[in-house]
């Protein structure tokens, strides 16, 4: 309570004192959390060797929060020695349990051969188990992968598939990726029209507060220069209609 500002004051010194006395009796719960407010320096002085220390409590227990958490920190050489095996054992401890976020850093690690030796197959594997539970980084990586045909057969067709996928939880990549499939006929019939909503979408964010692509207004300039002011205008309404219909806003 003390943390969100539920019916007190928002405090996080008082819920670090609360969670303090928690995890003083293994409650994992409030290890897990002393840990956040440690990394994020929120109620006490930010240490991410602390925060280390409160998620090993935590990962000791079997938590696969603070197994991923630890998988983030050794990853990025935070509180502790950067060590991508680390990060991959930690990960997969998590990744074990069903944590969406720990499954697709395995992609990331194998597509990349960090810590473990480069494998596409493996990271499309990785991929799949996140994408089945619907997260739109791994929708978008695998969408990669079979575009390039890294790990997969290559196939237009299912990158498009996995980048809608994506793109409809506001992936900015995802929209770009599609537009690049439009733009060049590849999986999908060549519509310039098409391709320039989604780089609209991938320069908008695509949900508001969302990331974007930074590529995308020189992929629109080269793509503009090719078509009708009509066909611009036209694009400009389908981006429109899409994102009433897909982004939360008013």
């Amino acid at each position: 309570l003390y943390d969100l500002g539920q019916g007190v004051p928002q405090d996080y010194a008082q819920a670090a004192a609360w969670w303090r006395k928690s995890a003083a009796q293994g409650y994992v719960g409030a290890a897990f959390a002393l840990g956040v407010l440690y990394a994020q320096g929120e109620g006490v002085p930010q240490d991410y060797a602390r925060a280390a220390a409160w998620y090993r409590k935590a990962a000791a227990q079997g938590d696969a929060r603070a197994e991923n958490s630890l998988g983030v920190l050794y990853d990025l050489g935070q509180g502790v020695p950067q060590d991508y095996a680390q990060a991959a054992a930690w990960w997969r401890k998590s990744a074990a349990q069903g944590y969406v976020g720990a499954a697709f850093a395995l992609g990331v690690l194998y597509a990349q051969g960090e810590g473990v030796p480069q494998d596409y197959a493996r990271a499309a594997a990785w991929y799949s188990k996140a994408a089945a539970q619907g997260y739109a980084r791994a929708e978008n990586s695998l969408g990669v992968l079979y575009d390039l045909g890294q790990g997969v057969p290559q196939d237009y067709a299912q990158a498009a598939a996995w980048w809608r996928k994506s793109a409809a939880q506001g992936d900015a990549d995802a929209d770009a990726n599609l537009g690049a499939l439009y733009d060049n006929g590849q999986g999908l019939p060549q519509d310039y029209v098409a391709a320039y909503k989604w780089l609209i979408l991938a320069k908008a964010g695509a949900k508001p507060g969302g990331a974007v692509y930074k590529g995308a207004d020189s992929d629109m300039n080269s793509l503009a220069a090719r078509m009708t002011p009509a066909q611009v205008a036209a694009a400009q309404a389908s981006a429109a209609r899409w994102w009433r219909a897909h982004a939360k806003h008013p």
